[in-house]
């Protein structure tokens, strides 16, 4: 059942073809927006969601966010077709599996490219659709961050650092754009997507039995807190929402 919350609202979701994207472009679209289903390399996966999604308006745009081109080039096609954008969600990135004593293999240049991808590119994506979140008035932008950000703990060193950047990086943007847009990040643990590579679900439900909520953690939940971050936390920004089982306690 379609409700009415977020009717008339336009919203951009990077990496939207599959996971934490894919369900945060779903539970939008049951809300009522208009979704921008952003992908990179995904697009049968963002036509099969955009023609499955409730209400009307929906699109898919391909987006590569590590390539500053490629992210003007999308924002320059969004406005085209839209006024404003109401609702932009970071949830595009990448990583790979090393161990954090592994310097060999985390080399400078792999360190500079997630890094890049994963702060940087939001950045970029931020940057240059601000006119049209500006436009809005009451815009929110909430950034896909992790716990990795504050425990240090995650797929390799750079995504820690790169996760850390961008929930700095969401209080800086809060601070200075405020109350035009608000900026919030959501940081979740391991959820239960093809992110990382070798991470199956056996393992998820392994270590979910150490927490004390004791169960995985879905794309849905995460796509709910994003939810709950545009729709009901109207007096929040610049601050971020934990949604980890308690795996950090």
């Amino acid at each position: 059942m379609m409700r009415d919350t977020l009717h008339g609202k336009t919203a951009f979701v990077t990496g939207a073809s599959d996971g934490i994207g894919a369900a945060t472009a779903r539970a939008l679209a049951a809300e009522g927006a208009r979704v921008v289903i952003g992908y990179h390399n995904g697009k049968s996966r963002s036509e099969a969601l955009c023609a499955d999604l409730p209400g009307e308006g929906h699109v898919i745009q391909q987006i590569d966010i590590g390539d500053p081109a490629s992210v003007s080039a999308a924002a320059a096609r969004i406005a085209e077709q839209f006024t404003t954008l109401d609702i932009l969600v970071n949830s595009a990135g990448a990583t790979q599996p090393i161990p954090h004593a592994d310097l060999d293999t985390l080399d400078e240049g792999l360190f500079d490219r997630l890094l890049h991808l994963n702060a940087g590119g939001p950045f970029s994506v931020i940057r240059r659709h601000m006119p049209l979140l500006q436009a809005s008035g009451e815009a929110v932008v909430v950034n896909v961050s992790s716990i990795s950000a504050f425990t240090g703990s995650g797929s390799n060193i750079a995504y820690c650092a790169a996760k850390a950047a961008l929930d700095t990086m969401t209080k800086s943007f809060a601070r200075a754009f405020g109350p035009e847009v608000r900026f919030l990040a959501v940081s979740p643990a391991a959820v239960a997507t093809g992110f990382v590579a070798g991470r199956d679900r056996a393992a998820l439900e392994n270590a979910a039995r150490s927490v004390p909520l004791g169960r995985v953690v879905e794309p849905e939940d995460v796509a709910s807190a994003i939810l709950a971050c545009i729709t009901h936390l109207k007096s929040a920004t610049g601050t971020t929402i934990v949604v980890d089982g308690g795996r950090q306690l």
